[in-house]
């Protein structure tokens, strides 16, 4: 029995659903359920009853999500406790970050932060949303600057920055990119280059609802997972693509980006960006980060400087 397999158990026992359990451990479901067999091997009995239509809990799995919460929150504050005295001997800082905040406020944020505090040590570990909210759970991050989700855990407090520009990566071979700004009325019956909304849903929903919003059909060309492949793809004229502004940092010859204008009215604001943290955990330099944060409003106060 691995620790690994009681948290894909916990989460399965918690949604009753191998393909949302999946999902949110970021794992293929066949992968999932090779975990939990071999987990029922191990102990010697079935765990779930699964059916065409439900998964259900036996007995001895419901016995077993009590002492697996109980045992992984032990291990975690034990995992928690020797990093954090390693941290305080070292000053060490971990620091998970998107793209976006890694390319636009990252670099004068650390360098405002190293005038502070020359003596610390920070490091940067740049991931997905999806993936930087878990490691900030265990203890492996002690700041992220993350898409927030609707729902955010009690256990995490957050801090909005900035609702981020768009703009319109185009061809630059293509009519648009002579244009000073576009309306998403331009972009009817235009091929659309989508990030995956598995690891990009603030991306994926801000294109699907822009659209929506006008009343138009999004005509998809193709979906891809990392903003420098989208660029990439818009370079080969495969199709357009609505994307954070930071992107125009992207240098390609043969891709131009376009402010998109949104309609005043929309609710849709652009991609929102937080710094997020552990309420419970008491860590000085990440204090000490968020107080140079606030103290530098400039870095995130003005749309678009991310």
């Amino acid at each position: 029995m691995e620790l690994h397999q009681l948290r894909c158990f916990l989460v399965v026992a918690e949604t009753l659903h191998f393909g949302q359990a999946a999902q949110r451990l970021d794992m293929l479901p066949s992968a999932l359920g090779r975990h939990i067999r071999l987990l029922e091997e191990s102990l010697g009995t079935r765990l779930f009853t699964r059916s065409t239509r439900k998964v259900a809990l036996t007995p001895d799995g419901t016995q077993l999500r009590d002492d697996a919460r109980k045992l992984l929150a032990q291990a975690d504050a034990i995992a928690m406790q020797f990093r954090h005295r390693a941290r305080h001997r070292a000053a060490l800082l971990r620091i998970g970050t998107i793209d976006s905040a890694a390319t636009g406020l990252l670099p004068p944020l650390l360098h405002a932060f190293r005038k502070a505090h020359p003596d610390a040590e920070v490091q940067l570990m740049e991931d997905k949303t999806v993936h930087l909210l878990p490691k900030l759970k265990s203890g492996r991050l002690d700041l992220i600057f993350i898409r927030p989700p609707a729902r955010l855990d009690e256990e995490f407090a957050q801090q909005f920055l900035l609702y981020e520009d768009i703009v319109v990566a185009v061809p630059s071979r293509h009519p648009f990119a002579l244009r000073q700004s576009l309306m998403i009325e331009d972009l009817a019956n235009q091929p659309m280059i989508v990030p995956e909304r598995r690891s990009r849903p603030h991306s994926y929903d801000l294109t699907m609802n822009l659209f929506h919003d006008a009343g138009l059909t999004v005509h998809i060309s193709q979906v891809a997972d990392e903003k420098q492949t989208i660029i990439n793809l818009v370079s080969a004229e495969l199709g357009l693509a609505i994307v954070p502004q930071w992107s125009s940092r992207i240098s390609l010859p043969d891709v131009s980006f376009v402010p998109l204008n949104v309609d005043a009215r929309s609710t849709r604001q652009g991609l929102p960006l937080a710094a997020v943290w552990l309420r419970s955990a008491s860590e000085p330099l990440r204090d000490a980060m968020l107080e140079v944060l606030n103290s530098h409003r400039e870095f995130y106060s003005r749309p678009g400087t991310v």
